[in-house]
């Protein structure tokens, strides 16, 4: 058995898409409009993050408890990246032992993002 991918539901994929690609650089691996519009971003042979925008979207914040992570190559420079582009810091940083540190931040339909740096 093998994890492929999870699904994200977002009421804007273009606004989603800004915060996922643009911002973290995650790469679009494929994209459809097939009644419901989605998009699946990742590195090539890793599990991805599929976004799906159904057709009707009901604008309303995620209240879910489900957090995704993401590796950066340097967390505080992820920060100041998004900070930069008007996404604030949530919770951290926090480093539980030497060899990690994350913080916590949320994207525009409210589902928390732990960004992750291995030392």
């Amino acid at each position: 058995m093998k994890f492929c991918w999870v699904t994200i539901p977002v009421n804007d994929l273009e606004e989603s898409l800004d915060f996922y690609h643009v911002l973290l650089g995650l790469p679009i691996v494929s994209r459809m409009d097939k009644g419901a519009i989605l998009a699946f971003l990742g590195e090539l042979g890793e599990p991805k993050i599929e976004l799906l925008q159904r057709e009707k979207s009901t604008n309303t914040k995620s209240t879910s408890p489900i957090t995704v992570g993401i590796e950066v190559d340097s967390l505080t420079d992820a920060l100041e990246h998004l900070n930069k582009n008007g996404v604030a810091l949530l919770r951290g940083p926090f480093s539980p032992n030497p060899h990690i540190i994350f913080a916590f931040v949320e994207d525009p339909d409210g589902y928390l993002v732990q960004l992750v740096e291995h030392k």
